[in-house]
């Protein structure tokens, strides 16, 4: 099975530079977008063959999460059942027979951290959430996690240091969850590979010259860690500031 995730910094800035052709390129099982940045309506983009569920924010132009499927889910659930409210529509959680799929934008804390609190509520909240669906059955978790979890995941990690998505209490809330029965898919195959990233700056050249952060994840439930096949960054493809990556499972 394949997996795709993108954050695409606005759909319909998004397809203006080719996300429908990649998409039909990916041949993806599921794929998952975040920050979408739209309203219901904004856009017609129906896939021929998937399934298609929408999380909106309240605010317009601001955040969303979406996630198209060849495989009907179960059931399909929006935030975390109640551990926290999320009027930005940051959570889509799709139940197959055999795992749970997670979608997730999770907050940035902004510059000057100014939003720092409010990102490690949600961090443990979010825990306690991929816990308990855990407990039922595995999970693969994709999205912008807005951490890069360790100093080989950025190009310039002491001048970031204590920055926005490279603190230690947001780095140490990482270590946490995976410690709870995750496992990060690609450092999982690849765990001393330098220059990966998934995102980067639009300014002073940080694309053109790979200065950039792996912010962009997939987790899996330890128990599915032996069924990855791969774990891909698809820093070819142009579109948003971040760039796609997949997961290949055997499941």
């Amino acid at each position: 099975m394949k997996l795709v995730s993108w954050n695409v910094n606005g759909l319909r800035a998004c397809m203006n530079k080719g996300f429908e052709k990649y998409f039909g390129e990916s041949s993806a099982d599921i794929f998952c977008i975040q920050e979408t940045k739209l309203q219901q309506g904004q856009v017609d983009f129906n896939p021929e063959g998937y399934s298609s569920y929408w999380n909106y924010a309240e605010k317009k132009g601001y955040s969303g999460t979406a996630v198209f499927t060849r495989r009907r889910p179960l059931t399909v659930e929006f935030g975390m059942g109640g551990l926290f409210e999320d009027s930005e529509g940051r959570l889509i959680t799709l139940e197959f027979e055999d795992f749970y799929l997670v979608n997730v934008y999770t907050p940035n804390s902004q510059r000057g951290l100014a939003r720092l609190d409010y990102r490690l509520r949600w961090e443990e909240a979010f825990s306690s959430y991929l816990v308990s669906l855990d407990r039922k059955k595995p999970l693969v978790v994709c999205g912008d996690l807005n951490v890069a979890h360790n100093e080989i995941d950025l190009k310039n990690p002491d001048s970031n240091r204590n920055n926005a998505g490279f603190t230690e209490q947001e780095r140490a809330a990482f270590s946490d969850l995976l410690s709870k029965g995750f496992t990060d898919s690609f450092r999982a195959l690849y765990p001393d590979k330098t220059g990966a990233y998934t995102w980067w700056s639009y300014m002073f050249n940080a694309r053109e010259n790979n200065v950039g952060w792996r912010i962009d994840y997939f987790l899996v439930s330890d128990r599915l860690a032996g069924n990855i096949a791969d774990a891909l960054i698809y820093s070819d493809v142009y579109g948003s500031d971040h760039c796609p990556v997949g997961l290949i499972l055997d499941i």
